[in-house]
């Protein structure tokens, strides 16, 4: 676990002037520098999608000696969040990730998950992403698919992988799930619901030196069992080979196989969990460790509502990754201040609400912008995490359950037609 004086330097070393300006060239009178825009992105997505005047008035109060050059117009900097190359982007938020994944201890388990996201509706974002369609037409809204990868205990996020979800171009969570797998930590052991439970991700993971426990359908499950060999009571040793279909599909070798061990594992008199798992664990274990699989729910809630990236405003493609990559790079920043809060309480990082760090961290910004000193800066941080420490989650018996409700939205004014002009009275 950092120190409270290895956290402190830690933040200044991942988002430092150094590193983020190294990766170009910038003419002297450069006001708004790569640190600078990678800053105020975060910035912008720790209050919640602040505007781009919020990220100015940030920038000219916090940054006096570049802004006493600068405009409070939104002109420049929204040319520089423009300009801000998406590599440089994804290489920073890699690095801040690559820093904060500290050695661990034990094994490292990553829970895969698949989510949406809507769109502004701009012909770009129609053509990259399209909108969902059926018998009637298309909808308004552009759709992206997105791949999220969340380390088990703290909560930690990779950077997304994500696609369009529908149009010729779609992209599934399998396809998604192929491309993130091979940049998870070597011996990551990855979790994840029946929607992964087919051979082309055990394969992608077992083969790149990953171990994998998924959940499998009864149908697949049963099937499966007919080629295993029982080991004991809910345990079956299984060499599992591809379909002739998925070997194709896929691009597979003719010597493509993955082979680990099929468990049932009774949870209740309604609930049996079915799962394959390449490591050697007993049932009960996995079963255990599987159930733990509904915390990326929650890591997605704070990622989509807390910081309000389920309301993306970009216009164009490249903005868009750029707020999904920067996005996730402040919800990690939020993230390590809750493990350091919680290593200080004594308590796993999880027991912390998200939320409620959240907002103590919106007063670290100043600080960590500012040209404080070394000792000013730590006595902020201190009190943070004393504070943060405190917003423990209550225990409940048993989770809460919440049937899946919509409240139907009314309106009296008529439907727009797609694509319909707007006639103006």
């Amino acid at each position: 676990m950092f120190t409270t004086a290895s956290a402190r330097d830690l933040f200044r070393r991942l988002l430092s002037p150094e590193l983020l300006d190294s990766f170009r060239p910038l003419s002297s009178t450069t006001v708004y520098t790569p640190y600078i825009v990678v800053w105020l992105f975060v910035f912008q997505r720790l209050r919640a999608n602040a505007s781009l005047a919020d990220a100015v008035a940030e920038f000219l109060t916090q940054f006096p000696a570049p802004g006493a050059r600068a405009s409070a117009n939104t002109g420049a900097y929204s040319q520089a969040r423009t300009r801000l190359d998406v590599a440089l982007a994804r290489t920073v938020a890699d690095h801040v990730t690559a820093a904060l994944l500290e050695p661990a201890p034990a094994r490292r388990v990553f829970i895969l998950d698949g989510t949406t996201l809507q769109l502004t509706h701009t012909p770009e974002l129609c053509a990259a992403f399209p909108p969902a369609s059926n018998q009637h037409g298309a909808s308004h809204w552009p759709i992206l698919h997105l791949l999220v990868a969340h380390e088990l205990n703290t909560g930690l996020a990779l950077r997304p992988e994500f696609g369009p979800m529908y149009g010729p171009e779609a992209l599934s969570e399998l396809a998604l799930a192929r491309r993130m797998i091979p940049r998870l930590p070597s011996g990551a052991l990855v979790l994840a619901d029946r929607n992964f439970g087919v051979f082309a991700v055990a394969h992608a993971a077992q083969s790149s030196g990953r171990g994998v426990l998924v959940r499998l359908t009864e149908a697949r499950f049963r099937a499966m069992r007919k080629s295993a060999r029982l080991e004991e009571p809910g345990r079956w040793a299984l060499t599992w080979d591809p379909t002739p279909w998925e070997r194709k599909s896929h691009g597979l070798g003719a010597d493509a196989r993955v082979t680990g061990w099929l468990h049932e594992v009774r949870v209740s008199p309604e609930l049996t969990l079915w799962l394959f798992a390449t490591c050697s664990d007993p049932g009960h274990a996995l079963g255990a460790l599987y159930r733990r699989r509904l915390d990326v729910e929650t890591d997605i809630r704070n990622v989509k509502q807390t910081l309000a990236m389920d309301r993306l405003t970009s216009k164009g493609a490249s903005m868009v990754e750029k707020e999904l990559v920067l996005g996730v790079l402040a919800y990690n920043l939020v993230n390590q201040v809750r493990r350091l809060a919680a290593g200080r309480a004594g308590v796993e990082p999880r027991r912390l609400g998200f939320a409620g760090v959240w907002s103590l961290v919106q007063a670290l910004l100043s600080a960590v912008a500012e040209s404080t000193s070394d000792e000013d800066w730590e006595e902020q941080f201190e009190r943070l995490l004393g504070w943060a420490a405190q917003r423990k989650l209550p225990r409940r018996a048993g989770p809460r359950s919440h049937p899946r409700t919509i409240i139907p939205k009314r309106s009296r004014y008529p439907k727009r037609k797609p694509n319909a002009t707007i006639a103006l009275t």
